[in-house]
């Protein structure tokens, strides 16, 4: 166990020594000279595929259209107590007065169609945690995506560590810098041409935020609350097997109405 504990302290080193390095370069626009008028035209030219949905399996087309895409890591409970952890990328802040979340929540077809653990859960308890996942612990995260049978626990799989919730039985994942407890708000349900649900949207209220305080800023209580992304280092998700990282950004800034009045 010494041995076990000294290697996770000098790996926990590494993590921060890296994490310390890590910086998001701040570039430009891609064409930073453009004036209101001016035309930017694709750099492929116009020759487009069309593609009919129902001629097609869309998954493939999606995740890799759609992208990036935030990572919602949530974690859920049955009422027997039984714990659920399942990564997310159909994921997304949806309002903040209240503060919600969306994550959708595909029919499993390894089951026949039945719902995932994850919708399941939170359909019968009405709760969940939704958990950041952050590069330093992708490869544990990573793990819980698999096909596992509903009576298996993802979290005595990947090594994750779960500790308490305030105000929400699931538990949170500690190795992740920021965690939300949810209750759950409203439910979708998304039919097909056959008038089949193959997926539920499931919104969720944010009662709850817990940041890390090594990324937590508020202008020394001047301000609201903000989150540094560049020691979140958030992972998103791109298609197939890919993941993305903030390597990049430039600020761009939204016209004023001065600007609208001048032109008008």
């Amino acid at each position: 166990r010494e041995s076990i504990l000294s290697e996770w302290t000098q790996k926990a080193s590494f993590i921060a020594m890296e994490s310390s390095k890590y910086r998001v370069e701040a570039s430009t626009s891609f064409d930073p000279d453009w004036k209101p008028g001016d035309k930017q035209p694709c750099p492929y030219g116009n020759d487009m595929k069309t593609i009919v949905p129902s001629e097609h399996n869309c998954y493939p087309l999606v995740i890799s259209a759609v992208l990036p895409r935030p990572i919602g890591f949530i974690s859920s409970m049955n009422k027997e107590g039984l714990l659920n952890l399942a990564p997310y990328s159909y994921f997304q802040a949806v309002s903040h007065d209240p503060p919600c979340v969306m994550i959708s929540t595909c029919r499993s077809g390894a089951r026949g169609g039945a719902r995932k653990d994850t919708q399941a859960n939170i359909e019968e308890t009405g709760e969940f945690v939704v958990n950041i996942m952050s590069e330093w612990f992708v490869e544990a995260a990573n793990h819980t995506c698999g096909n596992f049978d509903p009576d298996v626990s993802e979290w005595d799989l990947c090594g994750l560590t779960p500790i308490p919730s305030r105000t929400v039985k699931p538990p949170r994942v500690q190795e992740s810098a920021l965690h939300m407890e949810c209750k759950l708000k409203h439910t979708y349900d998304i039919t097909n041409a056959a008038g089949k649900v193959t997926t539920t949207v499931i919104i969720g209220e944010v009662v709850l935020f817990h940041v890390n305080k090594e990324i937590y800023e508020d202008n020394d209580g001047q301000g609201p609350p903000r989150v540094n992304f560049e020691k979140y280092m958030p992972m998103s998700r791109l298609g197939g097997n890919t993941y993305g990282r903030v390597l990049s950004t430039f600020d761009l800034a939204r016209p004023d109405r001065a600007w609208q009045e001048k032109r008008s």
